[in-house]
């Protein structure tokens, strides 16, 4: 007699439960106790944090290799496989970070089951079988480890400078490239490109070199100061490195992090300097004969700067504008006092983004246009408007989705991409002229279709009362009964925005009865500044109360129980997880964090750690020291305490989240509670998750879903 679906699912159940709950290797303790402003606090795994040490090497194996045994026998593992590998390596074509040279246009296709995106060049955007290939990293390592951190073509698009790194790692050299033939030049200039500052570039006015961010060489600083003291220097092509003129940065604080930006009309310079993650911006513009001039400092409220055509400064400005104004200036002589509001701040917040090319602006300046981005708690949307801020008919976009990438097309033309939680990311270019929007035929049709999923946004009420916004796609058929698996991500840091996205492996999750939720909390900026600083800093427990909040409201609208719930998230998204599941422990079954901060005592001791003081605080400071130590994930785990199960990923090459953070949490919740589940999985051929060659990041999912779907009970369904 055949089995009923309810009897193979307790089935599975029961052994996937069986697996899981394998015994780990053993962790020794070996306490170390400082004091902090009068408080002593015990770390029994500071010895994991040391990742060249032997034993912590072999721990790690013994972990990772504790986690295959389960990972790799868990129920479904092949179909799943099976299942993502045909969604996320079907053979189609996508494009993106567009940039716009006189008649042609650079793109990086992604284009699977190829491992990483890879650099092309186009007559027009509408043309994209007439691409040529210029850059194959693929070809450049057949592991698919190497991968394009950025690019950035010549004023005349003759040259190409394209940023390689490898392994994760975000420590990227730059090449130079011909156009035409794709023949590299032979130049190369090292360590432009970091996991911490990050990097940037803006080609000369003659093309003749370029200007470019640099992290100290060997012998100029302490091994300690490495991936700090980023500061500007120029280049110019045909001579080597070590002769490169300095240009600005040798004032500028340890943790400075430069963007750079090139006037090809006027031949000026614009140098954007963020204070660590800070979010707070200082700015200076170079005159054509070498002279920097400051016009912005950190205080002074300014976030983001940008060329217009006139030989002007667009200037978006928080200063008695949380939610940002856009201000004018004269480029020669730029003063702030001076500036014109052409745009006054209103209810929506307008978007900066440090971290994005400066040929893919939020502001973006045309020839007679100001396009401006805005967060709508969210969805974001960009509008138009003359120079002078009169508003002009703007683009159709997604009503509850994301808009990304303005890029300059000519004119007042541009390029931009758009998407929501139910249509593909799509390429689209505005005519000004006629204000036409036409869809461009540079991605291939969404290997998924997921028309039939619903997407409500409701608002959970945190614990100060703050309401909080959860957006709910629900697959077709689900009952409110409390009985639907459920996954909840959110992040909530830094100032940035948890945005409408098409995720195609969620399919795999609606086909088998799963209820998402992506959560917009505090310390991200979808309601500007005040919004992120509500979650930063001494009040970053608020991100956690809202999380919570968010998680009790989907148990009570019988969209999930705790029994079918699961959360997701990375990075600062991570710490989220952790907090979670210390504060939490009985909201959810199960937990997945990757590459996640977990003991923010030490934090800061890390090499990025230095660059997220401005948003956690430092133990330095007896105020931020108390708030750190309360929600620290690391030193709020609690023995005998029954936990959810937690799958930790990391990479062993990360540059912004050290892996030792996994390590010691790993170590923690081990010990608290014996006989739960707690799984470490390391990938030595990645870092934080950038650059991830597309084999990994399979891989890594179906450990992800098989987890998901063991814990919960669900069942892959086709």
């Amino acid at each position: 007699m055949t089995r009923s679906v309810t009897a193979i699912s307790a089935f599975v159940l029961v052994l996937a439960t069986q697996l899981l709950s394998a015994a780990p290797p053993d962790s020794a303790k070996k306490p170390v106790t400082d004091t902090y402003h009068g408080v002593k606090v015990t770390d029994d795994y500071r010895w994991l944090e040391d990742s060249t040490n032997k034993a912590v090497r072999k721990w790690s194996d013994a972990q990772n290799a504790h986690a295959r045994s389960v990972l790799d026998k868990l129920p479904g593992v092949e179909p799943l496989r099976d299942r993502l590998t045909k969604i996320m390596a079907a053979k189609t074509t996508g494009h993106g970070s567009f940039a716009v040279r006189g008649d042609k246009v650079f793109a990086l296709r992604k284009q699977p089951p190829k491992q990483q995106p890879f650099l092309v060049v186009m007559p027009s955007a509408d043309k994209p079988d007439d691409a040529h290939v210029l850059l194959d990293p693929n070809e450049l390592d057949k592991k698919g480890t190497t991968t394009i951190d950025w690019f950035v073509p010549s004023g005349d698009g003759k040259l190409v400078a394209v940023s390689l790194s490898k392994d994760g790692s975000e420590a990227g050299d730059v090449h130079v490239f011909e156009v035409a033939s794709g023949k590299p030049l032979g130049e190369v200039v090292p360590r432009v490109n970091g996991g911490t500052a990050g990097g940037d570039l803006a080609w000369a006015p003659d093309d003749k070199g370029f200007y470019y961010t640099r992290y100290p060489r060997d012998g100029e600083r302490p091994a300690a100061d490495a991936d700090f003291y980023q500061q500007l220097y120029f280049h110019a092509l045909g001579t080597h490195s070590a002769k490169d003129r300095y240009e600005l940065g040798k004032d500028m604080p340890r943790i400075a992090e430069i963007k750079v930006e090139l006037d090809r009309a006027t031949g000026r310079v614009l140098a954007s300097v963020q204070d660590g993650d800070s979010g707070v911006f200082a700015h200076f513009v170079r005159a054509p004969e070498g002279k920097w001039k400051q016009f912005a400092d950190f205080k002074d409220g300014a976030v983001q700067a940008v060329f217009g055509p006139k030989d002007e400064l667009f200037v978006v400005s928080r200063k008695d504008a949380p939610k940002g104004k856009v201000l004018r200036m004269s480029a020669a002589e730029p003063d702030l006092a001076k500036a014109a509001v052409v745009i006054p701040a209103g209810d929506d917040t307008i978007v900066t983004d440090f971290y994005s090319s400066t040929s893919r602006q939020t502001v973006l300046p045309t020839a007679t246009r100001l396009y401006v981005t805005y967060q709508l708690g969210g969805p974001s949307a960009f509008r138009c408007f003359t120079h002078n801020g009169k508003p002009l008919p703007a683009p159709k976009q997604p009503e509850v989705g994301s808009v990304r990438g303005l890029t300059p097309a000519g004119g007042d033309d541009v390029l931009f991409t758009a998407s929501s939680f139910t249509q593909a990311s799509a390429a689209y270019l505005f005519r000004a002229k006629g204000a036409e929007t036409t869809k461009l035929p540079l991605s291939s049709p969404p290997v998924v279709d997921l028309s039939d999923v619903t997407v409500v946004r409701e608002f959970a009420v945190s614990k100060d009362g703050t309401k909080v916004p959860v957006n709910i796609l629900v697959p077709k058929g689900a009952k409110l009964d409390g009985t639907n698996p459920c996954l909840v991500t959110g992040y909530g840091g830094y100032g940035l925005n948890t945005e409408p996205g098409f995720h195609p492996d969620w399919r795999v999750l609606f086909d088998s009865g799963f209820v998402v939720a992506v959560v917009n909390l505090r310390g991200g900026g979808e309601y500007g500044e005040d919004w992120h600083a509500a979650g930063m800093l001494t009040k970053k427990q608020n991100v956690f109360d809202d999380f919570a909040a968010a998680l009790k409201h989907v148990i009570a609208k019988k969209y999930t129980s705790s029994e079918k719930l699961a959360i997701e998230g990375g990075s600062n998204g991570g710490l989220l997880m952790g907090a979670t599941l210390a504060q939490h422990p009985e909201l959810m079954t199960c937990v997945v964090s990757h590459v996640g901060i977990y003991d923010m005592l030490r934090v800061e001791l890390s090499p990025n750690g230095a660059f997220n003081i401005p948003e956690f605080g430092t133990v330095k400071d007896a105020a931020h020291f108390k708030a750190l130590h309360a929600y620290s994930p690391y030193h709020n785990v609690k023995d005998g305490t029954k936990y959810p199960a937690v799958l930790f990923l990391t990479g062993a090459n990360d540059p912004r989240v050290d892996p030792m953070q996994s390590r010691k949490f790993t170590a923690r919740l081990q010990a608290a509670n014996p006989g739960g589940v707690v799984l470490l999985r390391t990938s030595d051929s990645s870092g934080h998750g950038l650059g991830t060659a597309l084999s990994e990041q399979i891989e890594e999912k179906v450990d992800v879903y098989a987890f998901l779907f063991a814990q919960l009970g669900a069942t892959l369904k086709k």
